[in-house]
């Protein structure tokens, strides 16, 4: 019965094929105020700082992550590496890559070891998942070109939270819990977050990190020249080389080379709207653009979101999507990524005939975009309930759209002068080739892994923006991202009741995941009656932020599953 009520539904009120205009480009906005969101209300408050200082939106971006390093170092900070989307306010969209390399005595074994390939949770732990950090290059280089205050200056707050002392959340307890393999593998992080009976610390206890402060204030006043020369970088490169587990041969020298790239932005529409993000080594933008393009045909706001149909057709569009992204995502420096084929509408529109609304695909397989080239397809890189992303928008209309991360909770577990190193080269494949061919997301010397991070930016069909937005939470972020988008274009909702949205992450294969304890788990038997065999509960790593603009005015909004919040002048 449940089947004979949903297709007739689905044919009734979908395929509105009617051509979409093009999106005009965006234009300039000034606000009356600035306003920052972030997964933590003491960080989003030190990036409001700077906006009341007379800052600009990339001074409060920067000053964000340095206190999210300080408050939770479970997720991000100067150990890791990031992305960040920017409207320089004027109509120019730029995007910065400060994602993480792999040494350049890297290889495609990188995680073989006496001839067997370490599954994911082995290699984690310790120096083999190092990557060379990028945050501080991208820091550097967002402020050399959008920033207005001194440097020092955007250190302040979270030099003061590390000197003071900051109080443990709910949720930094947890992930100290579950994370202690690696948030205790060093003497450093057991004597910072754990009391002497092994045990982590309460909730509520202050915590003081004199060494990252005392750090935090060398690279305030030397710039980011004491992050990747001197001291800092042959701790690092030592840190890794002599890890307790793990060790691997990473150097000084190669820290001393890292630097921040500027990449072109990957923009499409979706209806009048357009939307802009991250291209590689990030696979953000092309997946999100992927799915918005191949559900495009359907009429999203007449089903709405409490229709299993609805869903469905999200859950198809991502199984192609993640399809793709697992076959041509890589970066763009070492391969040859198909970028403007897998975003083109019409790509997209012969993905999309592969969608039913009445019923699943038997398997989602890789298309061939224009420009494809022959390369295997990876296995999907295990979630990780880490990460973070924040959004900072400026009264003259500067608009940065930033994710941090250092991987796993706690990255490596490896610290330096009171901050944890990353575990990112776990987002190459650890299998370098497939069927004969090789991955293009295997490891390779001075290569950026593949990410899943979305900083995305929304322009309404007027050119005005209307939405800054990102999330954490490993290969489930493009699916948070999108299903806001959607909420927020096809179902007319605020930003902070699309971040609350259920999410459904259809990752390849017949596999479906429904979010645990939302309205989609009543959804499954008729999910199952289209067709979708592997539907599964999961308790799900969601943490997104977001800035909204609504007749001018600007409006913070944070997941509420998170202990995000939103700052403003």
């Amino acid at each position: 019965m449940l089947q004979r009520l949903v297709f007739p539904l689905a044919c009734a009120l979908l395929l509105a094929g009617s051509a979409i205009p093009s999106a005009a480009a965006p234009s300039a906005d000034i606000y009356d105020r600035g306003m920052v969101s972030a997964a933590d209300p003491r960080a989003a408050e030190a990036g409001a700082q700077m906006l009341r200082a007379g800052g600009s939106a990339a001074d409060a971006a920067i000053a964000t992550l340095l206190a999210l390093n300080v408050v939770e170092p479970q997720s991000s900070g100067i150990g890791g590496g990031g992305f960040l989307v920017i409207d320089d306010g004027k109509g120019r969209i730029e995007t910065i890559d400060g994602r993480e390399t792999a040494p350049m005595a890297a290889s495609p074994r990188w995680f073989a070891v006496n001839g067997r390939i370490l599954g994911t949770a082995e290699a984690i732990p310790g120096g083999l998942s190092v990557g060379v950090p990028g945050n501080v290059r991208l820091m550097e280089q967002a402020h050399r070109r959008y920033g207005r205050l001194p440097w020092k200056r955007l250190f302040a707050p979270a030099i003061a939270l590390a000197r003071d002392g900051f109080a443990v959340t709910p949720r930094m307890r947890a992930f100290l819990d579950r994370g202690r393999r690696t948030a205790a593998l060093t003497a450093q992080g057991r004597a910072l977050y754990f009391g002497a009976d092994g045990e982590p610390v309460p909730v509520g206890t202050v915590i003081r990190n004199p060494a990252l402060a005392g750090f935090l204030e060398k690279l305030a006043a030397r710039g980011a020249t004491a992050f990747y020369k001197g001291a800092n970088a042959r701790a690092i490169a030592h840190t890794v080389a002599t890890a307790p587990v793990n060790p691997a041969p990473m150097t000084a020298a190669d820290i001393a080379a890292y630097r921040a790239r500027l990449r072109a932005p990957v923009c499409g529409e979706y209806r009048a709207w357009r939307i802009c993000g991250m291209g590689p080594p990030s696979s953000g933008a092309t997946t999100v653009l992927g799915v918005l393009g191949m559900i495009e045909r359907f009429d999203m706001a007449a089903l709405g979101k409490d229709s299993p149909v609805a869903w469905h057709l999200i859950a198809e569009a991502e199984r192609l999507a993640y399809a793709d992204r697992d076959r041509f995502l890589a970066d763009s420096d070492f391969v040859a990524v198909p970028v403007a084929g897998l975003v083109s509408r019409g790509y997209l529109a012969a993905r999309s005939q592969l969608i039913s609304p009445g019923r699943a695909m038997a398997a989602a397989e890789p298309g061939t975009p224009p420009g494809a080239p022959a390369a295997a397809a990876d296995t999907l890189t295990p979630d990780v309930p880490s990460t973070s992303h924040f959004v900072a928008v400026d009264r003259r209309g500067q608009v940065v759209s930033q994710t941090s991360t250092i991987e796993s909770g706690f990255g490596s577990g490896l610290m330096v002068a009171g901050y944890y190193l990353n575990n990112e080269l776990t987002d190459f494949s650890l299998v370098p080739e497939r069927d004969g061919r090789p991955v293009a997301n295997r490891v390779e010397p001075g290569k950026r892994p593949r990410s899943a991070m979305a900083p995305t930016l929304v322009y309404g069909p007027d050119g005005k923006l209307r939405l800054a937005i990102g999330a954490a939470g490993g290969a489930t972020i493009p699916a948070q991202v999108l299903r806001a988008i959607i909420g927020v274009i096809d179902w007319h909702l605020p930003a902070a009741d699309a971040l609350a949205l259920p999410v459904l992450f259809a990752p390849g294969g017949n596999t479906v995941f429904v979010e645990q304890g939302s309205a989609l788990e009543a959804m499954i038997p008729a999910l199952t009656a289209l067709g979708h065999a592997g539907v599964t509960v999961r308790d799900m790593p969601l943490k997104a932020n977001a800035v909204e603009v609504v007749d001018g005015r600007l409006r913070g909004a944070a997941d509420p599953r998170s202990e995000g919040a939103a700052a403003g002048e």
